[in-house]
């Protein structure tokens, strides 16, 4: 399936949120402006602003505090993603040079504090107190996730429950925070938005689990394959793996994984020892019942154009391939 079918039932709406956000990003600090103007280029999916919107659409119609929830969202995300190219070295964003490649990481540091500082007085304005609750457990669960990612990886010290904490924390955080704001930007049923919070964190899971076997199957999907191995990154498939071989091959593979040069040598080695341990085909089971979890939060709602979308939007995040 294509991502349009997810969109489609708030595509006024998200051109509407585009052109706003758009003005919301702007600055009379030239240096900033120009920042700005070129992340707006970067812009992908935009999949949690659809997020924000089809929830909101899901109990009512999308309003002006729907449309600031959207941009709440946005700005914290674009935020996250500049510092974690500054965090991670990273020389491309989409496509394009980072913005720390560009302007260094000084400006990108800077730039990032100014997107999450534009978001939290976007809340305070219009004194929506209750969505800078919301956005702020997302901050701290994202920097506990990363912070936790970084302690586990020195000491290759990562299994199954570290791993979905660290997946929960870093990933889906955000995805049941957009589809929480959404839905209480249109109702006050605390039942129905926690359907909405569900919703999200199990498809914020499922959808970090398959982005993680993705780097896997590089060679089928086009993306760059082992560049987690590569940066030392224990993912499910891998944890899988270990835990399923022996002792001798378990200390094989650690010993590849600890040393840098090992790891940009024998990588493949790596992702054959995975294909081979069933770790693949495990995460992908366990991706599934994830997506399941998250199908099946949002039945007892009222169907509608909008349910439709979520629904297709769980299985755009398992069959995805890039």
């Amino acid at each position: 399936m294509k991502i349009d079918e997810v969109i489609n039932p708030v595509r006024p709406e998200l051109k509407v949120f585009q052109e706003e956000f758009k003005h919301r990003m702007s600055s009379d600090i030239g240096l900033l402006d120009k920042v700005t103007k070129y992340i707006l280029r970067q812009k992908g999916k935009q999949i949690r602003p659809v997020l924000v919107l089809l929830s909101a659409k899901m109990f009512g119609e999308v309003n002006e505090s729907s449309y600031r929830a959207a941009a709440l969202v946005e700005l914290l995300h674009t935020s996250t993603l500049i510092h974690d190219d500054v965090v991670d070295t990273a020389d491309m964003r989409r496509g394009l040079p980072a913005i720390n490649a560009l302007w260094k990481n000084k400006v990108a540091v800077l730039v990032g504090d100014y997107l999450l500082a534009k978001g939290l007085l976007l809340s305070l304005d219009y004194n929506e107190y209750h969505y800078l609750h919301i956005l702020s457990n997302a901050v701290k669960r994202m920097s506990e996730g990363e912070l936790l990612q970084i302690e586990k990886t020195r000491t290759l010290n990562i299994d199954e429950p570290t791993y979905f904490k660290i997946i929960a924390d870093k990933t889906a955080s955000l995805i049941s925070t957009a589809c929480k704001l959404g839905a209480s930007s249109t109702t006050d049923n605390a039942q129905a938005i926690q359907h909405l919070y569900d919703y999200g964190e199990a498809l914020g899971i499922a959808f970090q689990i398959q982005d993680d076997i993705l780097d896997y199957l590089g060679e089928k999907t086009g993306k760059p394959i082992g560049g987690d191995i590569k940066e030392k990154k224990i993912t499910l498939p891998l944890i899988h793996a270990l835990k399923k071989t022996t002792d001798e091959k378990r200390s094989h593979i650690i010993s590849i994984l600890k040393s840098e040069k090992k790891r940009a040598l024998f990588s493949k080695e790596v992702i054959a020892f995975v294909r081979d341990e069933g770790g693949i085909e495990y995460a992908a089971n366990v991706a599934k019942d994830y997506a399941d979890k998250a199908f099946h939060s949002i039945q007892g709602l009222q169907p509608s154009e909008s349910r439709t979308a979520l629904e297709s939007l769980v299985h755009y995040v398992i069959l995805r391939k890039k």
